[in-house]
């Protein structure tokens, strides 16, 4: 179990206005994301987004790329894209290894 597992990092714990806070970010622009499909929230029963600490993490990735590098959000899109497929990639990678180890 790694530390993330531990901090509970894949849990949906900040509503949109206390994600916003956290990122210095209006709430428009946290909606703006979604919609263009950079983010996706947890949706609650009462159809409320709630973001993880993996969500808030991403975000600030996001916004570094914007921000810092002035990477346009259609390239942010893309980046984001791939780094998704780089971290999948390598987990199965683990998973791999893990069973030749076996």
């Amino acid at each position: 179990m790694n530390e993330h597992d531990l901090l509970g990092y894949d849990e949906p714990c900040f509503v949109i206005s206390v994600a916003a806070k956290i990122l210095g970010l209006r709430t428009q622009t946290l909606r703006y994301y979604e919609r263009i499909g950079l983010i996706e929230p947890f949706r609650s029963s009462g159809n409320q987004r709630v973001f993880s600490r993996r969500d808030i993490d991403r975000i600030k990735k996001l916004r570094t790329l914007v921000d810092d590098i002035g990477v346009n959000l259609a390239g942010v899109e893309v980046i984001m894209s791939l780094l998704d497929r780089l971290q999948q990639l390598e987990s199965e990678n683990d998973f791999l290894k893990n069973r030749i180890k076996r």
